[in-house]
């Protein structure tokens, strides 16, 4: 069988992680590339209903070689297969005005979950949904941040918390804060991709064998419950990015670099971590 970071005792799971950090592995581990900086994810396309649409193979782009691999649009994850529920199916109420800030703490926690597995979460799939759950507050803790710098606030307190600090501390957080940038900029088709991605992992987390969870000593029921209520979250959220007008996003990329701005002309100046929306 594969082996999976849970594999690991804690001490060498941090071996591990800052031999990551420190670039270490950089000669025996090909580098992931995001799927969000593939050129490719700026042609995402979905219908009317947000169903993902057959994107044609431009000559040109990949080979059986590998060569173009990065402009190659199999490495996008796959969008949504069916059409998507309307949001007047799914609430009889308005939505928050807040789903922009929560949407905010799920990118960066989503963009943190891969580059954690280096972009295969299909290695361990559970383990990938629990940090899911540890990171993020909207879907963790049941949060309710009020402004973007209050969602990245509490993010990047987790990226600088012990259990993940190894991975590269502020340095790797702000670098989290342009994987949220981008993807913003990039607009509904590659948000909802994100989001789709995200509820795959949480719904192949869940339909894992019982033997599988025993044998990582996860089989907490409150963290399967906790999935179910996640995979509903994502996908509410989900139908709601796909409503949204393309003028939504810029505004909240803008929010995202206007607080890596402070926070790092903060931090150069005092010499320490100061995150601004930290209550």
């Amino acid at each position: 069988d594969a082996m999976s970071l849970d594999d690991l005792s804690n001490e060498e799971k941090k071996q591990f992680q800052r031999a990551v950090a420190s670039g270490e592995l950089g000669k025996l581990i090909e580098p992931w590339r995001p799927w969000w900086y593939n050129p490719s994810a700026r042609t995402i396309s979905l219908s009317r209903e947000g169903a993902q649409l057959v994107q044609p193979i431009i000559a040109g782009e990949s080979t059986s070689s590998g060569r173009g691999r990065e402009n190659d649009p199999c490495d996008i994850p796959p969008g949504p297969e069916a059409p998507l529920q309307p949001l007047s199916e799914l609430t009889c109420s308005d939505p928050s005005p807040l789903l922009g800030v929560h949407l905010v703490d799920i990118i960066y926690t989503y963009c943190f979950t891969l580059r954690l597995y280096n972009g295969e979460w299909q290695s361990d799939p559970l383990g990938a949904s629990l940090v899911v759950l540890n990171m993020s507050s909207v879907l963790g803790e049941g949060g309710q941040p009020e402004t973007v710098a209050e969602a990245l606030a509490w993010c990047l307190e987790k990226t600088c918390s012990p259990a993940y600090r190894d991975l590269g501390g502020l340095h790797f957080g702000l670098g989290l804060f342009d994987d949220v940038v981008c993807l913003l900029y990039l607009g509904t088709p590659a948000l909802v991709t994100m989001l789709c991605d995200l509820k795959r992992l949480i719904e192949v987390a869940i339909g894992e064998p019982k033997s599988k969870r025993h044998e990582k000593g996860k089989t907490n029921s409150r963290n399967r419950s906790k999935l179910r209520s996640t995979s509903k979250k994502v996908y509410f959220l989900l139908c709601w990015v796909h409503e949204q007008p393309r003028e939504a996003w810029p505004s909240l990329a803008a929010a995202v670099e206007l607080e890596k701005a402070a926070i790092v002309s903060s931090s150069s100046r005092d010499g320490r971590l100061n995150i601004q929306g930290k209550t």
